[in-house]
Order: C-alpha cells, then sequence, then structure tokens
C-alpha cells in the first residue's frame, strides 16, 4: 500500500461527501455537514490548515549525529511520538456506511495502537458497546465524551474509568455541534464547578478539548484537568475562528507547564506536528485524516498512515538538529510576517 492507492480506495469506500483530497485543507467541502466541511463559509477548517503552512522548519545539519528518540509518555504511558487520532462521531453518516460506529473504532484503536500511538473515540450514547474496542485493547484509548446533561457525562465517565480506558475527555466545543442538538440528551456549556465534580469522579486523567483562550485554559485548571485540546472542533462548531496554532503560544504562556497542552486543526503532516511542539503544543491530534485512513484501508490503513506520519516527524527533527523532543523548540521554526 502507498498513500496514493489508500486515497484512492477511500474515494471508492466513501459516499461522496469526502473527496479524499490529495491536499486535506477544506476548500472542496465548505460547508459539506454532514461530511467532514467546516460550518457555514468552512473558513474554520481552511484557516486551521493555512495557518500552519505559514510557518516553516529551520533546517540545521551540522551537528553530532545520534540517534533520534520520538517517544513521549503521557497518562503513565509510552508513545512511540506525540500524535494521536482524533474522536470522529458519526462516520457512516460523515463518510459513509462501509463502517458503522463500532468498525470504525476499532479499526482505529487497532491501527494505531500497532504504530504505538492510540485514538481518541466517540462515546456512542446509542451503542451498548461502543467502549468493546478500547477494551479488547487493554484499555488502549480514549472515550471522549460530549457535553450532555451531567448525569449522563458521569454515566460515561465511570464506564470508562470501568473499561480500563487510559484517561477520558469531554470535547466541550461539542455545545455548538449542530448535527447533536436537539436530540434525547440535549448539549449545552459546562461551568468550571462542574467540569471539576466530572474531574474528581473518576481516578483516569480527564482532558477537555475545545479550549481556545488563554481564560478557558485557566478555567480547564481550575477544574483540575490532566489536559486542554486546543481545538475549534475542526471549524465545524463556529464559523469564522481564528486557528488552534494562531491561540497556542498565548495558551501555553498562562498554562506554564501545569497541565498538558494537545492540539489539533488541520495538522496534515509529520511536519506540521514538528512546528506545533515548536510552538509549544506536548501533543497533536489529527482529525479528518483517519476516517480516510479507515475508509482506504481498514486497521492496515490508520497504522500505514500512522507509521507515515511517524517518518516525516522524524525526519524534520534529523533535518533540524533536534534529537529528542525536549530539543523541539521555537528557535527551529521561522513565522511567516503575515501570520
Amino acid at each position: 500500500m502507498n498513500y496514493a492507492e489508500l486515497l484512492k480506495n477511500a474515494r471508492e469506500n466513501m459516499n461522496g461527501n469526502c473527496k479524499a483530497c490529495k491536499i486535506c485543507n477544506g476548500e472542496a467541502c465548505r460547508g459539506v455537514m454532514p461530511g467532514p466541511g467546516g460550518k457555514a463559509t468552512g473558513d474554520g477548517f481552511v484557516r486551521s490548515y493555512n495557518k500552519l503552512q505559514q510557518i516553516k522548519v529551520h533546517m540545521d545539519t551540522i551537528y553530532e549525529e545520534a540517534p533520534i528518540d520520538t517517544s513521549c509518555t503521557f497518562f503513565g504511558q509510552n508513545f512511540a511520538f506525540p500524535a494521536f487520532a482524533a474522536p470522529i462521531a458519526g462516520t457512516p453518516l460523515q463518510y459513509g456506511p462501509k463502517y458503522d460506529q463500532q468498525a470504525y473504532t476499532k479499526a482505529v484503536v487497532d491501527g494505531c495502537k500497532n504504530a504505538g500511538t492510540l485514538a481518541f473515540t466517540f462515546f456512542d450514547p446509542t451503542d451498548d458497546e461502543t467502549l468493546k474496542p478500547i477494551k479488547e485493547a487493554g484499555g488502549w484509548g480514549i472515550p471522549t465524551v460530549k457535553p450532555w446533561p451531567l448525569e449522563v457525562m458521569a454515566e460515561q465517565f465511570k464506564a470508562s474509568e470501568e473499561a480500563g480506558a487510559l484517561a477520558v475527555c469531554t470535547d466541550v466545543d461539542g455545545a455548538g455541534l449542530a448535527l447533536v442538538q436537539g436530540g434525547k440528551n440535549p448539549v449545552g456549556p459546562k461551568s468550571v464547578k462542574q467540569l471539576a465534580n466530572l474531574v474528581q469522579s473518576v481516578k483516569i486523567p480527564v482532558l477537555i478539548k475545545g479550549v481556545m483562550t488563554a481564560a478557558g485554559a485557566k478555567k480547564a485548571m481550575d477544574a483540575g484537568a490532566y489536559a486542554i485540546v486546543v481545538s475549534t472542533h475542526g471549524g465545524r462548531v463556529q464559523d469564522q475562528t481564528p486557528a488552534p496554532i494562531e491561540m497556542l503560544e498565548e495558551i501555553c504562556k498562562v498554562v506554564q507547564g501545569n497541565m498538558k497542552v494537545f492540539i489539533d486543526g488541520g495538522i496534515r503532516s509529520g511536519v506540521d506536528i514538528f512546528k506545533c511542539l515548536a510552538m509549544g503544543a506536548d501533543a497533536v491530534l489529527l482529525g479528518r485524516p483517519y476516517p480516510v485512513a479507515v475508509y482506504g484501508g481498514g486497521m492496515e490503513g490508520v497504522s500505514f498512515y500512522t507509521n507515515m506520519l511517524a517518518a516525516q516527524f522524524k525526519e524534520a527533527m534529523m533535518m533540524t538538529a533536534t534529537q529528542n523532543i525536549k530539543e523541539i523548540t521555537r528557535d527551529k521554526i521561522f513565522i511567516d510576517k503575515s501570520f
């Protein structure tokens, strides 16, 4: 399998909402919802990708060669490199019926585990076995709970812990996701106190996804979160927002290492992962490329894509005189004046 074949297979297996573009930048799917597009004008998705492209890396190959260590540690576990699959909900509706949500989740959980990393998954309230792929993988995954009513969230947090998951996440920005508004369990904003109660209700680490301001990061710290994910939900919950990468440094300045900071939004390559870490992130999540990997090659497609990212990331480190994660610092990148 090569990447061109993976894209070709994905186009054949999906329902046409996603074009499996060679460059996944949001232009071809503006406003395509259900589907992979950004909300309304689609600017949120497009801007996230474009802003990352305004950051470049400084090459430096004059140094004493030594083994390059891409490994990292989170949740008490070691990973091959600091990149994870983001949670994707409603895959049959968004991408096509070839994979139901359970089959999609299993493919991405197992494929990521085989490649030495892990997947965040959608906690599907309509599926009694939504945690089965994580259980079968020995807890190697992070269920992501939408901001449902508190009693529902508490149940899902506890179920995630009992399933042996390494951590549990809530994507609080899901409060604005049109596809789940108005259902049996309505979504909505959550207060610091409510989030703190959820954090305290389980013994596993809790991540809060969808933080886009320094003030929001401070609130997440006050709630006791293990980490935040700087994210606009792929531009799918609100149009006309800044790109996550634009807010990252300001947020990291407030956090000051007291909480892990992850980021997603428009990240498409190992070089993009390097850029995000140089700007202050501890790790990244990638969303839309993973349905393409699943529909293009199942579990093997996920492992192939993840290993490709890891190789690109390692190459970027080698070409920038960077031999371990801690050495990926801001002086390794060049930021365009128009950023």
